[in-house]
């Protein structure tokens, strides 16, 4: 029996280029059926109403002349098949050739040119301009569109390739429940039904032919338990100059008087604008003048001439405190998982070592490898815990997250430093290894299972809005702390 889905899982199929040229072929001659069209042709329609076959049928049964024309064919389109001729007296409108015996080309538009020409033409848009799906006539002003079968008439066996190569490309970028893998020299494609309206409640992790764990959502690399939205915040606000600025909020103050800003390098209180003069108090923010005697120890904190300068001053602080809170444990497990895939590579050596000094065979020692792919995936999940955790609101339920968290976090430290032996000792480590790497695995699966449940339980999902000030925002039982932007 197949094991139930978690939470956190999704349906999704791997589709190798053969597989999606399948699939093109298939849609291609039972729409032609129904239209009675032939596959070329058909083959366009169905582009131009990327590849919604329900769309164009309907459509054609109510005018099928209308939409003939707007995707490029016209009644007439499929009359002759299309060839190359010599035709007396002809003249290329591009070249100006009209030589005797010029093949030429045409199409039932009756737009004519030279075959080397129309070679030259084809071969810009498909090589240059990355273009297959809708390539128009060369006529001024034509909007007929070139079918694969005119187009291996005239060019190369390289560029017929290309030419498919690119038609399938646009297959799945028209398709909404298909996505290349983005992984480099991939040529895979993935299948996920997941729609766009669902990413604030799942992550969709799906597992390429190639090894490749991507989210179908966003295609970043995967990111669970942080759904694309927290993520595509979490990564502006660590890239961009907003934590510059939450720093100098911190660290200086502003004028009360012409705003200009300052930083305080002694330990007066008195402080006077080089600027404009204006003397003031740097605990209180108010009029240096009413202070009276009291003039290096304030006593004025509550007085309300300061109070709205020292609440921000203390919200800034408090913000670029708690950013750095999870930006450093984030960053430090980014670090770790690539150390930790440094340690990966050395791996198959261990392992070839482990053999020669215990009689161990190659099956035996494969609890090495297990373990280290075991640490990356776990690293990966605990990097976005916290990105995640960062736009939580504290109650009960986070506190049950920083535990699961917390435990993950243990076991995968525990995990690491076993890597850190030396070769010598891990032959009588291998059992305490597969026990800590089967654990790893399980905190991994509770954590993710937990947090996916809870989000797709979600009623609201997570608004954002303005660094250092913060709303809460209800999805299923998270209830998230989320920058008013």
């Amino acid at each position: 029996l197949k094991p139930a889905k978690k939470a956190y899982e999704v349906d999704f199929n791997v589709y190798s280029p053969e597989d999606i040229q399948a699939q093109q072929d298939r849609q291609v001659a039972e729409v032609a059926t129904l239209l009675e069209q032939p596959t070329e042709q058909t083959a366009i329609l169905l582009r131009f109403m990327r590849w919604n076959k329900e769309r164009l049928i309907e459509q054609y049964m109510d005018n099928q002349e209308e939409v003939l024309d707007k995707a490029g064919l016209g009644a007439d389109m499929s009359s002759n098949p299309p060839r190359l001729e010599a035709i007396d007296g002809f003249m290329c409108d591009i070249c100006c050739e009209d030589e005797p015996g010029l093949q030429s080309f045409a199409m039932n538009c009756g737009h004519r040119f030279c075959v080397d020409c129309y070679r030259q033409y084809l071969a810009q848009k498909i090589k240059e301009e990355g273009e297959a799906a809708r390539i128009k006539c060369p006529g001024d002003g034509c909007n007929k569109i070139i079918d694969a079968r005119s187009l291996d008439l005239l060019v190369t066996s390289d560029l017929t390739d290309r030419y498919h190569e690119l038609l399938m490309r646009t297959y799945v970028d028209d398709k909404e429940n298909l996505k290349w893998c983005p992984a480099p020299n991939c040529v895979y494609a993935v299948e996920c039904g997941v729609k766009r309206r669902d990413l604030n409640k799942i992550v969709p992790t799906v597992h390429c032919q190639c090894k490749h764990a991507f989210c179908f959502g966003c295609t970043l690399v995967d990111h669970q338990p942080c759904p694309c939205s927290l993520v595509r915040k979490w990564l502006k606000k660590c890239e961009d100059d907003s934590e510059t600025a939450n720093w100098i909020s911190a660290n200086t103050k502003e004028c009360p008087k012409c705003q200009s800003t300052i930083e305080k390098n002694g330990g007066c209180n008195h402080m006077t604008c080089r600027k404009c003069r204006h003397e003031f108090c740097w605990m209180c923010m108010g009029l240096w003048s009413e202070h009276g005697t009291s003039w290096y120890n304030c006593n004025r904190f509550e007085e309300k001439s300061g109070t709205d300068a020292r609440d921000a001053q203390a919200l800034s602080r408090k913000s670029l405190e708690r950013y750095l809170h999870y930006y450093n444990r984030y960053a430090n497990h980014e670090q770790s998982a690539k150390l930790d895939k440094d340690i990966f590579h050395k791996t198959e050596k261990k392992m070839q070592l482990l053999q020669s000094s215990s009689g161990m065979s190659w099956i035996e020692v494969q609890f090495l490898e297990v373990a280290s792919h075991a640490l990356q995936q776990c690293r990966q999940t605990l990097k976005w815990t916290y990105a995640f955790a960062y736009y939580l609101a504290r109650n009960n339920q986070t506190e049950i997250f920083e535990d699961n968290q917390k435990d993950l976090e243990m076991a995968v430290e525990n995990l690491s430093e076993m890597f850190e032996k030396n070769t010598d000792q891990l032959s009588g480590l291998k059992v305490d290894m597969m026990d800590k790497t089967s654990y790893c695995m399980r905190r991994r699966v509770i954590l993710l299972d937990d947090t996916a449940q809870r989000l797709r339980d979600g009623k609201y999902i997570p608004h954002f809005q303005v660094p250092t000030q913060y709303t809460n925002i209800m999805a299923g039982g998270w209830e998230f702390n989320v920058d008013l932007d």
